[in-house]
């Protein structure tokens, strides 16, 4: 006899699977690794339930990634001379967004695929208008997430952009601040708090300069304009930690991992490459104790 019935946990593990698979699709391969003269990078997320969870990696190799050379020609033709620049100072850095989700299941990555794919395609008419990432995008971001996302749903954010001059400009949406360590002094440094401006989260508080602000109501007020901070890394050897909180939340008994544990291990690997370096404090942070969050690290080494 034939039965109709579906088994309703069968079904349910099919669902999660296929949702897995699509979502793995958002996790950067070796490719999409930025190419900055000057710079070594690598970065990976270590998700703590399954392969995929709610932190987010975005590499935005401009020419790598957008025919930059199209558009500078389309807009020397049209004149519009500054636009060539922007782009011009584009074929020389790249763009890193490290994104925490509030929440660290599996199911969670539906935000970030949503962040993921808004940020890429509002990355393309930045390029076209501007020639460059602008804040503007991230203010309209803030607002649509505010917009469409749940209450208790929202998003941590850091975006910065490295330069073959070994210039880093980021703003960042309550992400942890960046870590930078010295070769020559072989320590963290300390960063003043003027150059480690932060905002809300994505989706918490609407933005206030937006065209559309008089369309949005807000119980909470709204956002000021997302500040752009400015580092250098000065030496040659000079590591930039980028990473989600799950790093410097991380503890063994009532012991934290960040930062004296990352700090002498950094000490240790500091002469080898960035994918090295990544995957040696990957090891050594799963050694210390089981991670209780996501954790994202990107790893940008100065070698000239």
């Amino acid at each position: 006899m034939h039965s109709d019935f579906v088994d309703p946990i069968s079904q349910l593990t099919s669902e999660l699977e296929n949702f897995e698979e699509i979502a793995s699709y958002l996790i950067p391969k070796p490719g999409d690794l930025p190419l900055v003269r000057g710079m070594d990078i690598y970065g990976g997320t270590l998700a703590l339930n399954g392969s995929v969870g709610g932190d987010l990696l975005i590499f935005l190799d401009f020419k790598q990634r957008f025919d930059l050379e199209a558009r500078i020609q389309d807009n020397i033709r049209n004149g519009r001379l500054d636009i060539v620049e922007n782009l011009k100072r584009c074929q020389r850095k790249a763009g890193i967004a490290v994104v925490d989700v509030s929440g660290h299941r599996a199911t969670d990555a539906v935000l970030a695929a949503m962040l993921h794919e808004a940020f890429l395609l509002g990355a393309i008419y930045e390029l076209d208008m501007f020639g460059r990432v602008t804040k503007r995008l991230f203010e309209n971001l803030n607002t649509r997430f505010y917009q469409s996302s749940a209450e208790h749903k929202f998003i941590s954010l850091i975006y910065g952009e490295i330069s073959d001059d070994a210039r880093f400009r980021f703003l960042s949406a309550a992400q942890p601040v960046p870590l930078v360590f010295s070769s020559r002094h072989d320590r963290f440094m300390n960063v003043s708090e003027d150059l480690c401006v932060s905002s809300p989260p994505l989706g918490m508080v609407p933005s206030f300069h937006v065209t559309d602000r008089k369309r949005t109501t807000s119980v909470l007020g709204f956002k000021d304009d997302y500040k752009m901070n400015q580092w250098v890394l000065m030496g040659e050897g000079d590591i930039l930690l980028l990473h989600t909180d799950g790093l410097v939340e991380h503890r063994s008994a009532e012991e934290d991992y960040c930062p004296t544990h990352l700090e002498q291990k950094l000490r240790e690997v500091k002469h080898q490459t960035a994918a090295h370096i990544f995957d040696s404090l990957k090891a050594d942070l799963l050694a210390f104790g089981k991670p209780s969050d996501d954790v994202s690290l990107v790893v940008i080494k100065r070698t000239a």
